[in-house]
């Protein structure tokens, strides 16, 4: 009987062992595959139409200067970060990820009792695709790719309050975090 009792715990224990070193299925792997190691960044491109009318649907949309320059760098900085794509020239490069800015917006969320605006979200829209070097082929593309965040103005009273430019630097980090992920992993 013990022999038995044993064998049973033995047999437990393998399955055990065997079913945890086979993992979950959890994986980061680059979805762009392995034989790519290196990327290039073309300069984010401006498309915000900063000559529309302002009307009720697009009345808090903003034009941030040289936001297509922040994007770049931010988005850059955070391949140099990860460490899967390593940022290189484009005659060296293996892919290349292509982007434009569609829109700036900064959308009231809360009011006070006065009507005053103490919480606002800030959305950075983008388009990208990637491209494989050589053969000039598109791997992927993203319409209306999304980085934002929230912020409390410093009227607000709120501990949390932070600036506006703050709150735009946040959303970049958003938005390249969303852009690398979206080109490193495979969910």
């Amino acid at each position: 009987m013990k022999k038995r009792i044993s064998r049973i715990f033995l047999f437990s224990v393998l399955c055990f062992l065997s079913s945890a070193l086979a993992g979950c299925g959890y994986t980061t792997r680059s979805m762009v595959g392995s034989k790519y190691r290196t990327i290039y960044i073309t300069p984010f491109v401006n498309k915000i139409n900063i000559t529309t009318q302002t009307d009720a649907a697009n009345k808090y949309r903003l034009y941030r200067p040289m936001i297509e320059t922040d994007i770049t760098r931010s988005v850059n900085n955070r391949y140099l970060f990860d460490g899967n794509l390593r940022p290189l020239k484009e005659e060296s490069a293996d892919v290349i990820l292509k982007g434009e800015v569609l829109d700036f917006r900064r959308d009231p969320l809360r009011y006070d009792a006065n009507g005053n605006v103490t919480e606002y979200r800030i959305n950075l829209v983008v388009n990208i695709s990637l491209w494989e070097r050589a053969e000039n082929k598109l791997i992927w593309q993203e319409n209306s790719f999304t980085g934002d965040t929230t912020y409390f103005t410093s009227s607000s009273g709120n501990p949390q309050a932070k600036s506006e430019d703050t709150a735009v630097t946040d959303a970049l980090t958003d938005l390249s975090r969303r852009i690398v992920e979206r080109t490193v992993e495979q969910w």
